[in-house]
């Protein structure tokens, strides 16, 4: 397998772009205004790859101990900086489990695992922004 990623960004219109991979597979980003928002904006698929990475770790873990996942959200909230570059400073993840069969204590312990040792994206960001994360489980 190897370790170097590649992807392909494409100028489409003043405030879109597409970004591809080796395989095809296309993802549309967009600078319009909120209100006008057709895509997310680059700054806006920085968290969602943070909690997408996340997430697959404690799908695993909680899949290797044999736990029942109905469902799994998880809302990434970024604090960028007022002055350009406008990086992110503080990134929260909030895990919304639903299962069974899963304790609290379970679910933020893979939680902690995942963004803290895990998740190479939460990886790539530290240092720069400041990752916190919390968990909540519902039976049903």
């Amino acid at each position: 397998m190897s370790l170097e990623k590649k992807t392909t960004t494409r100028y489409v219109s003043e405030y879109e772009y597409e970004a591809t991979n080796p395989g095809g597979n296309l993802v549309k980003i967009d600078m319009y205004p909120d209100e006008e928002k057709k895509a997310q904006s680059p700054m806006e698929l920085l968290l969602s790859a943070a909690s997408a990475c996340a997430a697959v770790d404690v799908v695993g873990m909680l899949k290797k101990k044999r736990k029942a996942i109905a469902d799994l959200t998880i809302e990434s909230v970024g604090q960028r900086k007022e002055t350009h570059p406008r990086y992110y400073t503080h990134i929260h993840l909030q895990f919304k489990l639903v299962s069974p069969d899963t304790t609290e204590e379970e679910l933020a312990k893979v939680v902690h695992l995942a963004v803290s040792k895990y998740c190479s994206v939460a990886s790539t960001l530290k240092g720069v922004a400041e990752i916190t994360h919390e968990s909540i489980v519902n039976s049903h």
